[in-house]
């Protein structure tokens, strides 16, 4: 396998699938050509002139790339196009290494703040009696108070189906029961053998 190293502007071949120390600088690996970033960087950066970002956020205005090329070197740093389709593109100088691992950081406390929804699912049927009600009302309400939405489904079987309106009752009642943290977000309605009901919670 084989690896290379980005490290500023230049690239090195390393044999073998060791990793390599990070000393001062955040390192970067590309394998089989693939880079972990679609960010361009340096000599990368194709365009004839782009709108450039200084290192403290200043705006320097539009000018050639190479002048921009010109002014990241003698910063010491790089220069990094930050929105490729604008016109012109526009580039930031900015220390490569830093600004990804920033990014990175950024972008995996976003995915900590994303909460995921789940549906769970109560299935009740049209001759449950009241202790059996209750336990189903109870679990939906964990459900609820963790944040996931509960779907309620009332199986109908044989002559059951003959006589489905006569039951919405059922899931009217289990609304109800969970008013003071829920509310319906999707009414009840027949599906084939069955209705449904979807509770959310209350904001």
């Amino acid at each position: 396998m084989t690896f290379y190293v980005i490290m500023r502007q230049e690239t090195v071949l390393v044999n073998g699938i060791k990793w390599i120390a990070v000393l001062s600088t955040f390192i970067f690996l590309l394998m089989e050509g693939k880079t972990i970033s679609d960010l361009m960087i340096n000599e990368q950066i194709r365009d004839r002139e782009i709108r450039l970002i200084g290192e403290g956020g200043e705006q320097l205005g539009v000018m050639p790339t190479r002048e921009a090329m010109k002014l990241a070197e003698e910063a010491g740093l790089d220069l990094v196009k930050i929105a490729p389709t604008a016109k012109p593109p526009v580039c930031k100088i900015v220390d490569y290494g830093k600004y990804k691992y920033e990014q990175l950081r950024k972008e995996k406390e976003a995915r900590k703040k994303q909460k995921i929804i789940e549906i769970k699912e109560i299935r009740l049927s049209p001759n449950i009696d009241t202790n059996d009600l209750n336990t189903k009302v109870n679990a939906a309400r964990k459900f609820l108070t963790k944040g996931d939405k509960v779907k309620i489904t009332l199986r109908f079987r044989g002559r059951e189906m003959a006589h489905m309106n006569n039951s919405r009752h059922i899931l009217d009642d289990f609304a109800q029961s969970l008013s003071d943290i829920s509310v319906i977000e999707k009414a009840p309605k027949v599906e084939g053998r069955s209705m449904t009901m979807f509770l959310t919670e209350k904001r």
